[in-house]
């Protein structure tokens, strides 16, 4: 049995911190995963950034409120759920993700907490666990699960190095030059190639 395994930001939703930074002006939270590797360095920057400008979870919510899908995300998610069953790996957080996921059919979402205060401040987050998208692949093939995963940016590399196959969708040049290993797509159709030929790959075809 195949599973479609997605990253969500950059795959089927525009980057939430980018849209943040288009609509307070401020360049420090343009700053995401495709630019840096190290999730809790960025992510201690991000923190940071906020408590400097007194921003809080209802003004990101906000945004977030604002946003849809990427154009053709709904449409291929749907032609991917009549062929795997999909579950969203993301670094995103639940205090996000939940109006795009409503507009995406709500699918499978794994991703972490923030930890927020009773007025909106947010202190932290907690991981839902370390290098999570790794280990849930690593817990789905146990239960043996063949995966086929896509990403976009740094944290999904080891994702997409543990699945049965990693496909790359529009990454910047400095993670495709990283990862050459990586078969690369610019498109959703040709994300859906790629996800048609490693399903005849992982089946002998």
């Amino acid at each position: 049995m195949q599973l479609a395994c997605l990253d969500l930001e950059g795959v089927l939703v525009p980057e939430v911190w980018i849209a943040v930074a288009e609509a307070t002006g401020i360049a420090d939270l343009r700053l995401t995963t495709r630019d840096i590797s190290d999730y809790d360095e960025l992510m201690r920057h991000r923190l940071a950034v906020l408590d400097a400008h007194d921003l809080r979870l209802p003004d990101i919510q906000a945004v977030i409120a604002t946003l849809e899908p990427l154009p053709g995300a709904a449409e291929f998610l749907d032609w991917l759920r009549e062929r795997y069953q999909v579950i969203i790996l993301s670094d995103t957080f639940y205090q996000f993700a939940d109006p795009l996921m409503a507009q995406l059919g709500r699918p499978t979402l794994f991703c972490h907490q923030l930890e927020v205060t009773d007025d909106g401040t947010i202190t932290g987050y907690r991981l839902r666990m370390a290098d999570q998208k790794r280990q849930a692949i690593v817990a789905l093939q146990s239960l043996n699960f063949q995966c086929i995963a896509a990403g976009d940016s740094y944290n999904d590399t080891a994702m997409l190095a543990q699945a049965e196959a990693g496909i790359l969708f529009n990454p910047p040049q400095r993670v495709v030059d990283e990862f050459p290993q990586f078969q690369v797509t610019w498109s959703y159709s040709e994300l859906r190639t790629a996800f048609g030929q490693a399903t005849r790959t992982l089946a002998g075809c």
